[in-house]
């Protein structure tokens, strides 16, 4: 991908499978940069995997929090239809959450794309398994000394569950950066396009696909998952291994 978006058009397709160009060119990269605004796609799908990571981040750790420490009438049905929920396929939702969007006048925001993503009940299943590690008499103990829940959470809960959280929200935000069908469906202005949705300007199923200019554009569309991902490699492989050892 890194090298054919350094190749010409005739070079991409007589020498896909070649490492190194034989003619290594910046051109695609800056007609890129004339055709389409880099920063702007960046920044919007940086801004929308933000508030989708920190949606699903926020409701997962409650919700588990409640789950795991608090006992109310219903506790195991409510947990079991949140579980269920991971097992609804995207395409029986997603005209029902187009409708209520478009009926909120959110069509064609960030605000659109993130509202039906804030809550994961894959998050919880994550921070429940994470809260196995934090003996329930601690949390038994300070409750008896009389402090509120939300300061356990704060400076008891949240302070034991960092490297959980920071492999967590890292996971949630690749796979929100990367996504595609959602924001197709809300996003129709080009000026609110996201890095996916820029891409497909550049493939077509009916030929004319330019090819370097698509791998310049998905070299691009890389680079912030893979810094997110060397950054917090550390965290990611230990809550992986933690969780294979349980």
């Amino acid at each position: 991908m890194i090298s054919n978006s350094f190749k010409t058009l005739r070079e991409s397709y007589h020498s896909m499978l070649q490492i190194i160009p034989l003619h290594p060119t910046l051109s695609n990269y800056s007609t890129l940069g004339r055709q389409v605004n880099l920063l702007r796609l960046i920044w919007n799908t940086f801004f929308m995997a933000t508030i989708v990571t920190l949606g699903k981040l926020v409701t997962g750790l409650l919700a588990a929090y409640a789950f795991k420490y608090f006992s109310f009438t219903g506790k195991r049905w409510l947990y079991f239809i949140f579980v269920s929920t991971i097992f609804v396929p995207f395409t029986v939702i997603m005209i029902p959450n187009y409708l209520v969007i478009s009926k909120i006048n959110l069509l064609n925001t960030a605000l659109g794309v993130a509202l039906p993503q804030l809550c994961d009940a894959t998050g919880i299943m994550l921070f429940l398994k994470a809260m196995d590690k934090i003996p329930k008499s601690l949390i038994e103990s300070v409750h008896i000394d009389g402090i509120p829940s939300y300061k356990i959470l704060k400076d008891i809960v949240v302070p034991i569950l960092r490297p959980s959280i920071i492999s967590i929200g890292a996971i949630f935000f690749i796979n929100s950066w990367n996504e595609y069908v959602w924001p197709t469906l809300i996003l129709k202005d080009k000026s609110s396009f996201t890095l996916p949705l820029a891409l497909e300007n550049y493939i077509s199923s009916e030929g004319g696909t330019n090819f370097p200019l698509a791998m310049a554009l998905s070299t691009i569309m890389i680079i912030v998952p893979l810094l997110i991902y060397l950054i917090f490699q550390r965290y990611i492989l230990n809550s992986i291994s933690s969780s294979g050892l349980k």
